[in-house]
Formats: structure tokens, sequence, C-alpha cells
């Protein structure tokens, strides 16, 4: 089946935007005092589905940054936030700022979160539980994403941008050693021995010359298994199949970049 092409925006975030989403990322970190949040995206580059994102226990919180006096140019929209945090069963959460002299503050009370939809305050210690959770697909390409990013850098070259939306391509822009090269990213889950590439992957360099003529394509298969199970030869037969738990160890096969032009 062909994954759809998408246009998505890579305009950079303004400086005073940047200061805001600073603020609003302290002042959450400032929640917990110790290490039990894990951030997932904090950096202030585009393109934008959120703005943070982090996991606490076994619950994943979105969140899109606002102005509440308009003065700031916000990157990214609110329908992005929904489709990523659906996409991953988290919360959406819009966290309302205000510049106060020369000092960005929350608007809401506690961890400054509030539902984007329903509008009403978040407490994310509230919604964490002990049920366990089946990983999304997205969330599954999400992890995909970083692992072939962080061998990247390990490989010495130097990343340009990423993003995580499994229907948008590229996942992945780095400085090769002869240019600009991209990287198509897909996630399987054990049994199967590889990710499938997109039927239409090769009509993916057109719209990624953006950084000139000729850039590199890549392909990257990231294949998950629980820690439950070992890779059994014989899994589909007999059934040995252990779930992707969300903050359970599970194990990634990763065998680097597949060149394709």
């Amino acid at each position: 089946m062909p994954t759809p092409m998408f246009s998505i925006d890579m305009t950079e975030a303004a400086a005073d935007f940047i200061s805001c989403w600073n603020a609003a990322g302290k002042h959450i970190q400032n929640q917990t005092g110790d290490d039990q949040i894990r951030w997932l995206r904090a950096h202030p580059y585009p393109p934008f589905l959120e703005h943070l994102s982090f996991l606490l226990g076994n619950q994943f919180f979105f969140i899109r940054v606002e102005d509440i006096d308009y003065q700031v140019d916000i990157p990214g929209t609110r329908e992005g936030l929904l489709s990523i945090a659906n996409g991953c069963a988290g919360h959406a959460c819009i966290m309302p700022m205000k510049k106060t002299q020369d000092e960005w503050l929350p608007v809401a009370e506690g961890w400054g979160l509030l539902d984007a939809q329903s509008g009403q305050p978040v407490y994310p210690p509230a919604l964490m539980s002990n049920e366990p959770i089946i990983m999304t697909d997205w969330e599954l390409h999400d992890l995909a994403v970083q692992i072939v990013r962080e061998q990247i850098e390990k490989d010495g070259y130097e990343l340009m941008t990423w993003q995580s939306h499994p229907e948008v391509n590229p996942s992945i822009w780095f400085v090769g050693a002869d240019g600009p090269e991209w990287v198509v990213v897909r996630a399987a889950r054990y049994p199967e021995k590889k990710a499938r590439k997109p039927d239409n992957i090769s009509k993916i360099s057109g719209p990624c010359n953006q950084y000139g003529d000729g850039s590199i394509g890549n392909f990257a298969s990231v294949v998950f298994t629980s820690l439950d199970e070992s890779f059994d030869a014989n899994a589909e037969e007999n059934g040995n199949i252990a779930p992707l738990y969300r903050g359970k160890g599970i194990d990634a096969k990763y065998d680097g970049l597949e060149r394709l032009t």
C-alpha cells in the first residue's frame, strides 16, 4: 500500500517562542524533582506536531505551548498535536504561557497543562496506572527513528533534522560524506524479519531535493521484540510472541542504512 505524501512545515521557530518554550519545559521538569519524566521531544526545532512531549509512568503527554496574549508566532497547529497524541494513545495538552516583564510563566496552576479538547486541568501523576499498555505503531516508529538517528550520530555524522510522523517521509536528514542524505525509517514487530519499504519509496526522492539535487536516500528497518522472548524461528507457528508493552523491556534489531540512490 502506498504511503501518503505530505507537505510539512519546516519554518524555524522565532527567538521569542524559544524563550517561551524553554520556560515551559523547565516548569514541567521542576514538577517532579527527580528523574520520573522521560523526555521524548525536548528541542525547539522543526517540524512541529507537538512542542514538548514526555513519558511519565505508562502515560504519554504531548504539549503545545501557547502565548495567551498572541504576541508570539507559535509554530505548528492544534490539529498536529491531536494527531500525534491520538497516534500514540497519549494525552494532548495545551500549556498557556504569559510574559510578565522579562519572564515567561504558565497561566494554569500546578503543572500548567490543560486538556487540548476539554480545557480542563491535567495532573499527569493522577493519570498513571499499573495497566499494561501495548505500544502503538506510532510509538514504535518514533522509537525506531530515535535508534537510527542515534546510530547516525555515533557514526560521526551531523543530524540536520528529523520527525516521527509515520506517514511523512523522510524521517531523518543528515550530512553524509558527500552532502545531504535522507532516511526513510520503518518499524516492524517480531516475528517479521524486516520492515517493509513503502510502495512509493521511489517517488520520495523528488520532494527530498529541497537540500539540493542528487541528495542520497537511505532506508532503515528496525524490528522490535519483547525481552520476554528471544527471536524464536517458529514463533509464527507456535504463537510464542510476547506483546510489546509500553515502558517494559524490548530489544531492537537494526542492521544499518540501506542505500537507495
